[in-house]
């Protein structure tokens, strides 16, 4: 061979390996998310045993973030999915005409209130995560404090400086505690026992799992978080009681959709397709007790047995319309004990 013909053959061989390892590379797909920081590596790890030609570029946050940044691209979207928000942030998507309508490859095995009621699906649920009061018995004895049994009990004077909660802007737990009261209580109602709450209240933060965290660490006697996160911190040895308000306890769920105009529609339509699978819901249900696959929830320790029945009739569609007016009233009444951004 001659060494004019071997520099052809180099050069051939180059494109070709070239042409070769673009069509063989993975997919990259910018996926927005709310899910717990902890829990992303595990998510992507179990669906790429299946699709390992797809990679997921997270972007995450909490909800309210979350659901803003969508708003703000709306007219230059950058996620390709959105895998794990507040349904009511998706309502909201949807009604702005940001979801791209898919009905995933057995969606009808799902239950079918985790699936959005559109001729066909702008998304689909993933698991439930249910309000509840996370109670520190060691520091609310320090405290000479009682346990309350109701949402109006932590209006008590004895509260004051003792209870955290979400702020709502930020966290969906927050918003779905807002969103619960001004259903249990009224309109009128529900801003009235948020101006007592506010009274006693020590601080807002932006997350819904944190308020349960401090109390299981001892440095809040009471948090207003979600029933799984006290269940898996009193597993772990923390001192906390989970308490179920007898009013009733909001809730949401977690959901999965197209953002409308992505150029990556095949590999989103097949995370979405996975994403509702048997093997995806039993991932969900080591971080919620609640998922959308019947039949796969397990028991979890400490979980309390009467929350199913406490779930409120959540209004999502009252609550996705009307968020932007409940937001910016909380923001102006309550927002000066909100932590630092």
């Amino acid at each position: 061979m001659t060494r004019k013909m071997f520099k052809k053959l180099a050069v051939f061989t180059g494109v070709s390996a070239l042409v070769m390892s673009q069509a063989f590379a993975a997919t990259e797909l910018t996926v927005y998310t709310a899910v717990e920081a902890e829990d992303l590596a595990r998510y992507a790890e179990t669906f790429n045993k299946d699709h390992p030609d797809i990679k997921i570029k997270w972007v995450r946050d909490s909800t309210g973030i979350v659901t803003a940044k969508l708003l703000a691209e709306k007219n230059n979207p950058q996620a390709d999915v959105v895998w794990g928000l507040a349904a009511t942030s998706l309502l909201l998507l949807k009604s702005e005409g940001m979801l791209e309508p898919y009905k995933p490859q057995g969606v009808s095995k799902l239950d079918k209130k985790f699936v959005d009621k559109g001729a066909t699906p702008s998304w689909v649920g993933m698991d439930a995560w249910v309000a509840s009061v996370c109670y520190n018995t060691v520091e609310a004895a320090k405290n000479n404090l009682k346990p309350p049994k109701s949402w109006k009990d932590l209006l008590d004077p004895m509260y004051k400086g003792h209870l955290i909660m979400p702020n709502p802007n930020s966290s969906g737990t927050g918003f779905l505690d807002v969103s619960s009261w001004l259903q249990i209580f009224g309109e009128k109602g529900g801003w009235e026992y948020m101006d007592g709450l506010h009274e006693n209240i020590a601080r807002y933060t932006h997350s819904g799992s944190k308020p349960c965290k401090l109390a299981a660490a001892g440095e809040i006697p009471i948090g207003i978080s979600f029933a799984f996160r006290g269940a898996k911190s009193k597993a772990k040895g923390a001192p906390i009681d989970i308490i179920v308000p007898v009013e009733g306890v909001g809730w949401d769920m977690e959901a999965t959709a197209i953002i409308a105009g992505t150029d990556k529609l095949k590999a989103a339509q097949t995370l979405v397709d996975w994403s509702i699978t048997k093997k995806a819901n039993e991932m969900y249900n080591t971080g919620y007790a609640v998922v959308a696959y019947p039949g796969v929830a397990k028991p979890v320790k400490y979980f309390p047995s009467n929350l199913l029945d406490k779930m409120i009739d959540n209004d999502f569609e009252f609550a996705a319309n009307n968020r932007k007016r409940i937001l910016t009233e909380w923001q102006k009444r309550y927002d000066s004990k909100s932590d630092p951004k």
